[in-house]
């Protein structure tokens, strides 16, 4: 039985219970957080503070969702992304850290590629909103259009933008049929890429709950690649960029689709900060 009355005991408490039944540590600071409604910085900050026995039972209780198999994120309906708290629930994917990287990939080559501030975005497959919000928040100058094929995960994304005060005109439909006839300088896109047969060695925390709309694609995960590869020059202008989020086996395979249809662009494969092939960026060049 739980036995605490300050932040520190009961940190304490949840990190053995968490190890004790498989799960990470981590989860306790985020389900703190949570509780406190602060920032991690603030919990540290408040170790000796005593919880009352409302916030005690909230965090027993969520941590024992947690511990029944729920991500922590979902139990909380919250991940953080960039800087920001985006709220999750099972309609999206919970953002990665991995992600974060291709939105700072893609800041860093706004000034080398274009001259110019007006741009215009698209996030394919935008899931919680992370990628396209995120983007509209550094760079407020830009135009952006969200996609999804769910339609409860664009309520999950306009739920966030509303949040987060960003501007962002979100559509319902499969990959590019929801631009059709527009031009866009930037194309972005976090697609399902996880190959079916891949399933047996992923957690079953992640396979219980996430979408598996956004985790799963056929043909080895690339389909999608494929197909935006295919339907992309035309939604294109002169310059422009295209980042991808990608499986860390996959960066040959993605790469050759996007060179065969651009064979005039710089395509390059990016690494994330775990040293994994995570990211191709296709420059198209004037």
């Amino acid at each position: 039985m739980m036995t605490y009355k300050n932040v520190m005991e009961a940190l304490e408490w949840a990190s053995s219970f968490l190890v004790d039944n498989g799960r990470e540590q981590t989860a306790a600071r985020i389900v703190m957080q949570h509780v406190l409604g602060t920032s991690y910085s603030e919990v540290m900050l408040h170790l000796q503070e005593e919880l009352t026995a409302e916030q005690q039972e909230t965090f027993k209780a969520l941590l024992e969702e947690h511990v029944s198999g729920r991500p922590v994120q979902y139990c909380v309906g919250s991940e953080e992304f960039y800087g920001r708290s985006f709220l999750v629930d099972e309609s999206v994917l919970i953002p990665r850290p991995e992600t974060e990287e291709l939105v700072l990939g893609t800041i860093n080559r706004l000034p080398k590629l274009f001259q110019h501030q007006t741009l215009k975005l698209a996030d394919i497959g935008t899931g919680s909103g992370a990628i396209a919000i995120s983007m509209k928040l550094e760079c407020p100058e830009l135009t952006i259009i969200a996609t999804d094929l769910s339609e409860d995960a664009l309520a999950t994304a306009q739920k966030n933008a509303q949040r987060l005060e960003a501007d962002i005109d979100f559509r319902l439909g499969d990959l590019t049929a929801p631009l059709a006839g527009e031009k866009f300088d930037i194309v972005l896109s976090n697609p399902p890429y996880i190959a079916f047969d891949e399933a047996q060695e992923m957690s079953s925390v992640v396979l219980e709950h996430e979408p598996h709309s956004a985790l799963f694609a056929e043909e080895d995960g690339l389909i999608l690649y494929r197909k935006l590869a295919e339907q992309l020059p035309f939604y294109m202008n002169s310059p422009a960029l295209i980042g991808l989020e990608i499986g860390y086996t996959q960066g040959e395979k993605v790469a050759k689709f996007f060179q065969d249809s651009f064979p005039q662009a710089t395509v390059s494969i990016e690494k994330d900060i775990n040293g994994k092939p995570r990211m191709i960026f296709c420059e198209i060049h004037v």
